[in-house]
C-alpha cells in the first residue's frame, strides 16, 4: 500500500473513530445514568463493533479515551457512591461463528494450549437489566450496587432490600466476604401489567423491561421500588475472602444452593459445536422466556485459566458476550441535515420517519460523509432500509428502487458550512469535508467548550452541554478561560445567570462552586481538555507522563517544529505518538491564539503535574519494558498484560530510555540495539524472577 493511500485511510479511520467515541459516551450518558437510551442494545453493541475494527486495523487509535477502554458511566447525582472493591467490567462482543471461534482461537494462544488440550466453555443467557453487586460479610447483606462507570456505583441497598429473591442472610457456610453480581430484571408479563397501570394513572409507559428495572430500581424512595415487581440473577463474583471452587460451573452451583436464582437454560460445552448448538437452541426459545435476554454470554470455566487471561481494557479476555442478529425494517428519509463537529467536520444525518424496529424508535442515522451518500446513492424522499446492527447504527443500508419518485435528484453536498456559511473543503486524500471557519464557527467553539467540560476533561457539574450552548449564545463564556472568570464578571448580582430560565440564585451558586472545585486538575486531563486532534485520554496521560508539566511541555513540542531535533524524535517515540499526532500537537502549541488561551488557563488554574500511579512493592513499576524473541514459559501476550499489570510501560521498541529488554530465543534486532545503547537485558527466567512476589 502506498504511504498516500495508508494516510488517506487512516485519517478517515481516524476522523470516524473521533465521531464514534462522542457518539457511544452519550449513549453511555444515556444508558447507564438516565435510564432513558435513545437506541437499541444492538444498535448500541454495532457502534462499539465498528470502533473496535477501527482500532484492530489503526492500533495507534486505541487510546484510553475509547469507550473500548471504559465500562458505563459515572454513578448519578442523589445516591452515595461505593467504589467496587473489584472492578465491574463489561463484555466483548461476538456476533458470528466465525468471531467465536476467534474469541476460543485468542484464548487457546494466550494460554498456550493446543487444539487436543479441553478448554471448557460455560454458556449462559444475556439477561437484559441492570447490573448490580451485592456483598455480604458474615453472612448478612450489608452493601448493594449498581455498575457505575465499573470502579464506582451507586449505594442502593435499601432498594436492593425490596426484592424478594435476593436473600438478606446466608448460610453460615459461605466465605466470610462474598460479593456476588448479576442482573436485576422485569419479568416480561410484569412489565406488561405495570405498563396497564402506567396507562391507566395516565403517566408515560416504559420502553422496555430492562428501562422499567432499571427506573425501579434507581429510585430514592425505597416504597416505590417495593412497589415494582423485580427479580435477580446471580452469575459472578467480586471479591471473596475465600475460594470455594476451582470453576465457574462450579461457583453456578454453589449459589444456587446459598439461595440465588441462576439464568437457565445454560450448558457446559466443551467445544465450538457444542457452543452454537446452544446458542440456535436458546436464539430459537428467546420468545418463549419470560425475561428479555439479547444474547449469550460465554465464560472460561477454569478459574486458573481466568486469572492467567485476566482482563484487557474493559473486558475480561475470559469472557465474551454472542449478540443476537439484527433486524431491518423499511422507512423514508425525509431529510439530510449537516451536523459540524469540535475539528470542522461536516457530518450528514439522514432524518427518518420514525419507526419501531425490535421495539427501539428510530429517527435518525449517520451517513458518514459525501462519499457514502454517493456510494449509497440514497436521496431524500426514498423509501429506505434501514438495520439495527452493523457498521453503522441505525445504518441506512439502501433506497428501495420502486418506490423512488421519478423527480428524485441525487443530494449535493454543501460547499459552505451551515452553521457559520464559511468556506467548507475536503483535502486532498481525506475523505471529510470540513468548515474554514475555525474558531468563528460557533459550531466549532461551542463543541469544544462542550469537550473542555466533558467528563473524562474538567467535568464541572452543572455546566453540561445544553448550559454550555445556553451562555454561548449570551456571551457568557466564549472560551474555555471565560469559565473561570464567570463568578468574578458577575461577582455582585448574578443576574445574567438569573435572567436564564430555571436558574436562581442558589443554582448559580453551585455552578460557581463546581466551577471553583475545577481549578485544580491533573495535568493528563487538562491536556486531553484542550481538545488537540488525535489526542485521545490515553495519549494524553502518555504526553504527561513523559513531560511531567505544562511549561515542559509547551517548550518540548515548541522545539518539536524542528524535524531534526531531539526533541522532535522524544516526541514520535512517545508510544501512540507518530509523524501524524506529532504535526497536530506542533501545529497546536505554536499557534498564536492556542499560546494565548494557555496563558490565560495557566493564570487561573493550577495544573498539578504528573506522577506515576504507585504499585506498591513492584520493582517494575514505572519502568519501561520491551519484549523480544520468543518467549518459552508464557505467550508473549501474557508477559505484557502481566508487565503492565504491575506498573511497568511495555513499548514496542528499544531506546536510550528503555529500562529492561527481555530477551527470548532467537532475539534479534532489539537485542543487538539495547546492548549498543548499554540498557539491561534480561532473560524470560530472570524477568520472571524479578516479578515473582
Amino acid at each position: 500500500m502506498s504511504e498516500s493511500l495508508f494516510d488517506t485511510k487512516y485519517e478517515d479511520a481516524r476522523l470516524r473513530h473521533s465521531k464514534l467515541i462522542k457518539e457511544i459516551l452519550r449513549h453511555d450518558e444515556k444508558y447507564h445514568r438516565q435510564d432513558a437510551p435513545e437506541i437499541s442494545d444492538g444498535e448500541y453493541d454495532a457502534l462499539r463493533r465498528e470502533l473496535e475494527s477501527i482500532e484492530k486495523d489503526f492500533p495507534d487509535l486505541a487510546s484510553k479515551n475509547s469507550p473500548s477502554q471504559k465500562v458505563g458511566a459515572k454513578p448519578a447525582k442523589g445516591f452515595n457512591k461505593i467504589k467496587h472493591a473489584v472492578p465491574m467490567l463489561s463484555l466483548g462482543n461476538v456476533f458470528s461463528e466465525e468471531e467465536l471461534n476467534e474469541f476460543l482461537e485468542r484464548v487457546r494462544k494466550f494460554l498456550g494450549l493446543d487444539d487436543t488440550e479441553l478448554l471448557e466453555i460455560i454458556a449462559e443467557p444475556k439477561i437484559d437489566g441492570l447490573s448490580c453487586s451485592l456483598r455480604y460479610e458474615n453472612s448478612i447483606l450489608v452493601q448493594a450496587a449498581t455498575r457505575g462507570d465499573g470502579a464506582e456505583g451507586e449505594d442502593i441497598l435499601a432498594n436492593v432490600k425490596t426484592i424478594s429473591d435476593i436473600p438478606q442472610k446466608l448460610p453460615d457456610d459461605v466465605p466470610s466476604v462474598l460479593e456476588v453480581r448479576g442482573e436485576v430484571y422485569m419479568r416480561r408479563d410484569d412489565f406488561a401489567a405495570l405498563n396497564q397501570q402506567q396507562t391507566a394513572k395516565g403517566k408515560a409507559e416504559f420502553a422496555n423491561p430492562r428501562n422499567a428495572a432499571a427506573g425501579s430500581l434507581r429510585q430514592l424512595d425505597a416504597t416505590i421500588t417495593a412497589s415494582r415487581p423485580l427479580y435477580f440473577f446471580g452469575y459472578a463474583l467480586g471479591e471473596v475472602s475465600d475460594s470455594f471452587s476451582p470453576t465457574q460451573w462450579g461457583i453456578r452451583e454453589k449459589l444456587s444452593a446459598w439461595g440465588f436464582t441462576a439464568a437457565n437454560p445454560a450448558a457446559l460445552c466443551q467445544n465450538a459445536k457444542d457452543i452454537m448448538t446452544y446458542y440456535n437452541s436458546i436464539n430459537e426459545a428467546r420468545p418463549d422466556l419470560n425475561f428479555e435476554i439479547d444474547g449469550v454470554v460465554y465464560k472460561v470455566n477454569r478459574l486458573d485459566y481466568q486469572e492467567r487471561l485476566g482482563f484487557v481494557s474493559r473486558a475480561p479476555r475470559w469472557a465474551t458476550a454472542h449478540k443476537f442478529p439484527a433486524e431491518k425494517a423499511i422507512t423514508i428519509l425525509h431529510d439530510i441535515d449537516i451536523q459540524v463537529g469540535r475539528t470542522g467536520v461536516l457530518t450528514p444525518v439522514a432524518r427518518l420517519e420514525p419507526i419501531t424496529v425490535g421495539g427501539v424508535v428510530v429517527s435518525n442515522a449517520t451517513l458518514h460523509n459525501a462519499d457514502e451518500i454517493a456510494r449509497k446513492d440514497v436521496r431524500i424522499g426514498d423509501h429506505v432500509t434501514i438495520q439495527r446492527a452493523g457498521d453503522v447504527i441505525p445504518q441506512v443500508l439502501g433506497y428501495i428502487e420502486s418506490k423512488r419518485k421519478a423527480d428524485s435528484k441525487p443530494y449535493v453536498f454543501p460547499n459552505n458550512c451551515p452553521v457559520c456559511g464559511s468556506t467548507a473543503i475536503r483535502e486532498e486524500g481525506e475523505v471529510a469535508t470540513r468548515c474554514t471557519g475555525g474558531l468563528i464557527c460557533a459550531a466549532q467553539a461551542v463543541e469544544r467548550l462542550k469537550h473542555f467540560v466533558s467528563r473524562l476533561a474538567f467535568d464541572i457539574d452543572g455546566l453540561g452541554a445544553k448550559i454550555v450552548e445556553q451562555f454561548w449564545k449570551e456571551g457568557l463564556i466564549k472560551t474555555p478561560a471565560d469559565i473561570f472568570t464567570l463568578q468574578e464578571r458577575d461577582k455582585k448580582s448574578l443576574t445574567p445567570i438569573r435572567a436564564k430560565e430555571g436558574w436562581g440564585e442558589q443554582s448559580a451558586r453551585n455552578l460557581f462552586a463546581s466551577i471553583e472545585a475545577r481549578r485544580v486538575i491533573a495535568f493528563n486531563r487538562f491536556i486531553y481538555a484542550l481538545g488537540i486532534r488525535q489526542i485521545g485520554e490515553a495519549t494524553a496521560k502518555k504526553l504527561a507522563a513523559t513531560y511531567g508539566d505544562l511549561p515542559t511541555l509547551r517548550r518540548s513540542v515548541y522545539a518539536a517544529q524542528d524535524r531534526h531535533s531531539e526533541a522532535y524524535n522524544d516526541l514520535i517515540n512517545i508510544e501512540d505518538i507518530g509523524p501524524s499526532v506529532a504535526d497536530d500537537l506542533i501545529g497546536f502549541f505554536t499557534e498564536t491564539h492556542n499560546l494565548d488561551l494557555l496563558d490565560e488557563l495557566e493564570g487561573a488554574l493550577t495544573i498539578e503535574p504528573y506522577t506515576l500511579p504507585s504499585k506498591g512493592d513492584s520493582p517494575v513499576a514505572g519502568k519501561t519494558v520491551v519484549f523480544t524473541g520468543s518467549l518459552e514459559q508464557v505467550t508473549r501476550s501474557e508477559a505484557k498484560a502481566k508487565a503492565e499489570s504491575l506498573g511497568a510501560k511495555v513499548a514496542g521498541s528499544v531506546s536510550k530510555k528503555t529500562d529492561y529488554v527481555i530477551a527470548g530465543a532467537d532475539a534479534g534486532s532489539k537485542l543487538n540495539k539495547a546492548k549498543d545503547l548499554g540498557v539491561e537485558v534480561l532473560t524470560e527466567q530472570e524477568w520472571l524472577d524479578l516479578i515473582r512476589p
